[in-house]
């Protein structure tokens, strides 16, 4: 097909030679995932991986966190901005969990893996997300609205898209 001549072609452009950061973040992510697989013990195929997998790389990712999440005990648990240092664990912020998870989820399909069987989309991911995000926002203080699913909004975004 002519789409396949086109693919070839676009590398020797400068706006495709140069991957949006996007693309270069996927890239990233998708290779680090693959090296946490090869490092467990056995070491776990891309293609043959798990929800379980997903959950035990987000969780060693919190090593790596810069958020500081207030434990339950802590005297500045539910205060978003504390007077003074605490002992508590930094973590990855909930946002950057799911961003992460949506491009893992993306490059998981871009590498031939099916959308049925894609480990990042399965509702396990999704209730650990929302308790992260839950969690999070009770240690800060700051609550999250739920966005409304139907009504005047969704329709609006509906009628402006399609004019």
């Amino acid at each position: 097909m002519d789409s396949g001549k086109d693919l070839a072609a676009e590398p020797s452009s400068a706006a495709a030679s140069a991957p949006s950061r996007y693309e270069s973040q996927k890239r990233r992510d998708w290779n680090t995932f693959g090296q946490f697989l090869r490092s467990q013990q056995p070491p776990a195929d891309l293609h043959r991986c798990t929800s379980g997998h997903v959950l035990e790389f987000m969780r060693y990712l919190d090593q790596f966190g810069k958020t500081k999440v207030h434990l339950q005990g802590c005297v500045f648990y539910g205060q978003p901005e504390p007077p003074a240092p605490c002992t508590c664990p930094l973590r990855q912020a909930w946002g950057s969990l799911d961003a992460l998870i949506g491009r893992l989820r993306a490059a998981y399909e871009e590498h031939g893996g099916s959308p049925e069987t894609n480990p990042f989309a399965s509702g396990e991911i999704r209730v650990y997300l929302r308790e992260v995000k839950e969690f999070q926002a009770k240690a800060r203080g700051v609550s999250f609205k739920k966005k409304k699913k139907s009504g005047a909004g969704k329709n609006d975004d509906h009628s402006t898209s399609s004019s």
